[in-house]
């Protein structure tokens, strides 16, 4: 019999990739629209394994149904592990498996876009032209050429998305807890304390992993620290920003603008069209009002290239998995 794997919050583009993929492998691959919770954990009996996103709930319930049902095997086709409980999938003996770097120069490339659309207001032209209005009226931005980034991890995406701004000239300030001080080197790099990049950078973008150390690491404290006017742009994960206090923020013109592409409640809206829907979501209706903000519905990994090396990554995670082979990609507490 077939290996069987659940897939839950699975749009059509993952069920082609998918499915394009499967041919080499040869598993029966199930579909479920809704995304994992304890309502619907009914669904995991009979199946050998678990495929998640960003946005399904692995807490502790969901975990410990999962094993009443027989599943051994979770997997991620993310990076991010944060929607999961670690602990309870230990305890249970859940396996755990993520795709660690699907397409790093995907979501650096969007970094850089967000900043450009920010900086030289191109949502706001378009709008404009559209309705006829030629006016370069409030559509000034600034040479990003010798302005100071300042980046907040330094992974695979920042160590991209580092490069490019280097070929605008930029002035690369970094922080990380696991400074790469080779790579600095070559691509001169300035490793720094948070309060001093905080205090020097013109953009600031998010690169890191959310952790319990790190959750709301933008709030009312470190923006009062940052420069008159800075931008900050998220395409890491929702909760490092303190959303009601970077609203604030933006009311006090201290942060000058916002790009992004994660929310810290976007569970509940990201990836489904919501436009025949009331939003009730008070916080994301007053950070789409302002016209300094862009936010944009977690898409910055994707790309058909991205999508495919999720599918490749994640299904021959099972493989390792199924024949006992060493689990480079496993997650642990």
């Amino acid at each position: 019999m077939a290996y069987r794997i659940a897939f839950f919050g699975s749009k059509p583009y993952d069920e082609s990739t998918f499915n394009e993929r499967n041919v080499e492998f040869g598993y029966e691959l199930i579909y479920f629209k809704g995304h994992l919770n304890p309502n619907n954990v009914s669904l995991t009996k009979g199946v050998d394994a678990v495929c998640v996103f960003v946005n399904d709930t692995v807490d502790a319930t969901v975990i410990r149904a999962m094993a009443d049902n027989g599943v051994k095997l979770l997997t991620l086709r993310c990076a991010g592990f944060n929607n999961v409980d670690l602990d309870a999938c230990a305890t249970c003996g859940i396996t755990v498996l993520r795709v660690p770097a699907y397409s790093p120069y995907a979501v650096a490339e969007y970094t850089v876009a967000l900043m450009l659309s920010l900086n030289r207001k191109i949502p706001r032209a378009v709008w404009r032209t559209r309705d006829g209005n030629f006016s370069l009226h409030g559509l000034m931005g600034f040479d990003m050429y010798g302005k100071t980034v300042g980046i907040i991890g330094t992974g695979k995406i920042a160590k991209i998305a580092i490069h490019i701004l280097r070929g605008f000239g930029m002035n690369i300030l970094a922080y990380d807890l696991y400074p790469d001080y080779e790579f600095a080197k070559q691509y001169d790099v300035s490793y720094t304390t948070l309060d001093d990049l905080y205090g020097r950078s013109d953009i600031i973008s998010l690169h890191c992993p959310l952790t319990a150390d790190n959750k709301y690491m933008i709030n009312s404290e470190s923006i009062a620290k940052m420069k008159e006017g800075v931008m900050i742009i998220n395409t890491g994960r929702g909760q490092l920003i303190h959303t009601t206090q970077l609203i604030e923020g933006l009311k006090s013109k201290k942060v000058g603008s916002a790009g992004l592409d994660v929310y810290e409640e976007e569970g509940a809206v990201f990836y489904e069209d919501q436009s025949d829907k009331i939003m009730t979501d008070d916080t994301l209706a007053r950070l789409l009002s302002f016209n300094n903000v862009i936010v944009t519905s977690h898409q910055a990994y994707f790309t058909k290239e991205a999508l495919d090396n999720i599918a490749a990554t994640t299904l021959q995670n099972v493989k390792d998995f199924i024949e006992h082979k060493p689990l480079l990609n496993e997650v642990k507490k």
